[in-house]
């Protein structure tokens, strides 16, 4: 129990969903934080690419944004886009993120965040440098539809992860995220009630906790 006590908390770097932002994501995930707190502290990132047209809360210097468009400067995640648009970007962005902020132990994605995650955990799994995560939680997340992202579902995905999927959720639908926790080998899966939101409530928190005590600090380097 000594070596508990003392050891840091396990580092998360967490990827937004579309058309939100770091600071968003932060205000939207207070009762995550709490949740975890002592366990795993959550550093968001933002998407580097602004997305058109704002939203109702854009207040000019925190637009939203989104990590790919499956479309002219838009996004569905249903959409079999011929030619996604800003991935690699992505890809970078959070590969800077884990360099410049790091070290981080894993992930947590939301919504297409999760989605990019789940495209992390893939490169990682076949051991590209850039990504040194052990792990991930995948929130209301799903597998690109779009046929230049197909190479990253090819073999199954050799990393833990925990998938979270909303049965309300009208964003993303119950079986898309449950078709991305299929990709992955061994998935955890937890089931809420709820909507297209990270739940914290006591079910989820213990299932959040039972899931990163499989972890130490560290394991991903």
């Amino acid at each position: 129990a000594g070596a508990m006590a003392e050891r840091r908390p396990l580092r998360l770097l967490a990827l937004h969903g579309y058309r939100q932002s770091e600071r968003r994501f932060r205000q939207r995930t207070g009762a995550l934080r709490k949740a975890l707190r002592g366990r795993a502290e959550l550093v968001a990132v933002s998407a580097p690419h602004p997305v058109p047209g704002g939203g109702e809360d854009d207040d000019g210097d925190d637009p939203p944004r989104g990590w790919w468009f499956s479309g002219p400067g838009t996004f569905e995640a249903g959409e079999v886009a011929a030619a996604p648009v800003g991935l690699e970007e992505s890809l970078s962005a959070v590969a800077a993120a884990l360099a410049d902020h790091g070290p981080f132990d894993g992930l947590l994605g939301f919504s297409q965040g999760a989605a990019l995650a789940a495209m992390v955990c893939a490169l990682r799994a076949r051991g590209d440098p850039r990504f040194p995560v052990a792990f991930a939680i995948l929130v209301a997340g799903f597998a690109s539809r779009a046929p230049a992202h197909d190479h990253f579902y090819r073999e199954p995905i050799a990393l833990p992860t925990l998938h979270v999927v909303g049965d309300a959720d009208a964003v993303i639908a119950a079986p898309l995220s449950r078709e991305l926790a299929q990709r992955f080998v061994e998935p955890v899966v937890l089931t809420h009630p709820g909507g297209h939101f990270v739940p914290a409530a006591a079910p989820q928190k213990k299932a959040y906790l039972d899931f990163l005590d499989r972890f130490c600090p560290g394991q991903a380097q």
